[in-house]
């Protein structure tokens, strides 16, 4: 068997895995393993980086975009891959660790200017919803972005005033094109 097939085919497998996890592991393990103290470990980051470039090229799904934001620190383009919600026509993007997310606080500090990649370059504003605003577009964004469900407990199926409850933890930024 050739080398670069028992390559792929081990690269494949740690995807399939590393993809699979927030449904297979419960909630505080997967924060746990990946996320301890609510940030991504190093090889959380990693993944998240790898999947952000791929993201940006146009591999993964449309649902998926890389956000292009300037650090607050040091000016240079960061990448994420993040899940784009949808609620009523418009489009948002949902900040599954709260306040701590680096995107976050780089989006506040430059006004909202960003760009969204997925294959094509896309420049818009991020504007912050009210919190009074957010529980609907936390529900519809749970149910389009699996990977997330680990970050929020709450179940998928609760009520909206459940999601109201939690609403202040999470940032929603619309996504309004530039």
């Amino acid at each position: 068997m050739s080398p670069y097939l028992v390559a792929a085919m081990i690269v494949l497998g740690a995807a399939v895995v590393c993809f699979t996890l927030p449904w297979t592991l419960p909630r505080e393990r997967y924060r746990a393993l990946f996320y301890p103290g609510g940030r991504p470990n190093a090889m959380a980051k990693n993944l998240n980086s790898a999947q952000a470039r791929l993201t940006a090229l146009g591999i993964f799904p449309a649902l998926l975009v890389a956000l292009e934001t300037k650090g607050r620190r040091t000016g240079k383009p960061l990448l994420v891959q993040l899940v784009v919600a949808h609620f009523g026509t418009q489009r948002y993007l949902v900040s599954m660790l709260g306040e701590k997310a680096d995107w976050v606080r780089n989006a506040r500090a430059s006004a909202g200017a960003a760009r969204l990649r997925h294959g094509a370059t896309e420049k818009v504003r991020l504007e912050e919803v009210p919190v009074s605003r957010r529980a609907p577009i936390l529900k519809a964004y749970l149910r389009r972005a699996p990977g997330a469900r680990p970050h929020f407990d709450i179940s998928l199926d609760a009520p909206l005033r459940e999601f109201e409850k939690v609403a202040e933890r999470y940032p929603v930024f619309r996504i309004v094109p530039d």
